[in-house]
């Protein structure tokens, strides 16, 4: 029997994984490295205002700094939120990570349902004894009918 072409998938052996990652054009690693130049550029130029007399000049570089500081860790705190899904024999493994919190989910093989409604708009389900796992975040929504069928066909293939 032919083996099945994937599109979204990476097939290692008899694994076959997906992994969705948030497109992110920054890492926190670089977006923390940008705000130490950043700020020391600007604590820089207050101090120097400071020395000069402009003595508010240095409180209010310091509040923007607590500000974009603060919009900094929001973003770096989503910045490698995903979803990795990998099926292995008889197992599929659903992991998520949102703002550093991994979940992880074991289903087996036989019993893993996949579900989407049938506009296509919405997250694709894998559901399994109850359980239902919304999978497909970071996945454009016009691609979304494609991966479900993708999945369904990794888990008929033998």
């Amino acid at each position: 029997m032919d083996r099945p072409v994937f599109h979204f998938a990476t097939v290692q052996n008899e694994r076959v994984s997906w992994d969705f990652r948030r497109n992110c054009s920054v890492t926190p690693r670089q977006l923390a490295a940008c705000f130490g130049l950043m700020a020391l550029v600007s604590l820089t130029i207050g101090g120097f205002c400071w020395y000069q007399g402009a003595v508010l000049v240095l409180p209010f570089a310091s509040l923007e700094l607590v500000a974009v500081g603060t919009a900094f860790v929001v973003y770096a705190r989503h910045a490698l939120d995903g979803d990795r899904i990998w099926l292995e024999g008889s197992l599929l493994v659903v992991e998520s990570e949102n703002a550093g919190e991994m979940v992880r989910r074991e289903f087996q093989r036989a019993w893993v349902r996949i579900e989407q409604a049938e506009h296509g708009q919405s997250l694709i389900e894998i559901c399994c004894h109850g359980q239902r796992v919304p999978v497909g975040r970071f996945v454009r929504n016009e691609l979304r009918p494609r991966l479900a069928s993708e999945l369904r066909m990794a888990l008929v293939a033998a």
